[in-house]
């Protein structure tokens, strides 16, 4: 059976800011439809382990929305948003100025990279391709992230906290964290949410 991704929720200290600094990034639908806020359980204490990638002309109308520049890289920006989650901002000459961004990958950080990519790929339908060091680890075409590629990113620090961004998932109400333990939150058919 495949399952469905939905939006990612984000735990936020102040939900509206958080649903304003991203909505002026990405353009309200888009944002309404990738990105669903609540308020946090914990506040944010370590890097978070599920971020964007995001294709910008400029970083300049994002740094105006109130994001920090946290590291320049040769072919990206690191920066935090306006409640300092992390994002990766890409050059994309191409790009129009509204909004002054698009998304174009969910990255999840994993000690096994290639081990979590077969088991999403196979509960969302996506096909695995190889990462830039040649692994298996970046799903396409997974249901309901059809634009999105899904990166598995290696990154061997321990987890220490719940992830503050979870992916939501259309499926059988049983089924919480995936098998590295990342929370998952459901959607079934009779859930409040629908």
């Amino acid at each position: 059976m495949t399952n469905t991704l939905g939006p990612l929720l984000v735990e936020a200290a102040d939900p509206a800011a958080m649903q304003t600094f991203w909505a002026g990034a990405l353009g309200a639908p888009t944002q309404q439809a990738l990105l669903s806020f609540r308020p946090e359980q914990l506040p944010k204490t370590v890097k978070n382990r599920v971020h964007l990638d995001l294709y910008v002309g400029a970083i300049a109308p994002l740094v105006d929305l109130g994001a920090r520049i946290l590291a320049e890289f040769p072919d990206w920006v690191t920066l935090a948003d306006v409640e300092g989650n992390e994002f990766c901002a890409f050059h994309d000459a191409q790009l129009a100025d509204e909004p002054p961004a698009r998304a174009f990958a969910v990255c999840t950080d994993s000690d096994r990279p290639e081990q979590l990519a077969a088991w999403w790929a196979e509960t969302v339908g996506a096909e695995v391709r190889a990462g830039p060091d040649g692994t298996p680890r970046w799903l396409y075409g997974a249901s309901g992230w059809e634009t999105l590629i899904w990166k598995f990113v290696r990154t061997d620090d321990e987890r220490v906290v719940p992830n503050r961004w979870q992916w939501t998932l259309r499926t059988d109400p049983g089924m919480r964290v995936d098998p590295h333990g990342n929370e998952i939150s459901v959607w079934y058919p009779g859930c409040p949410s629908d």
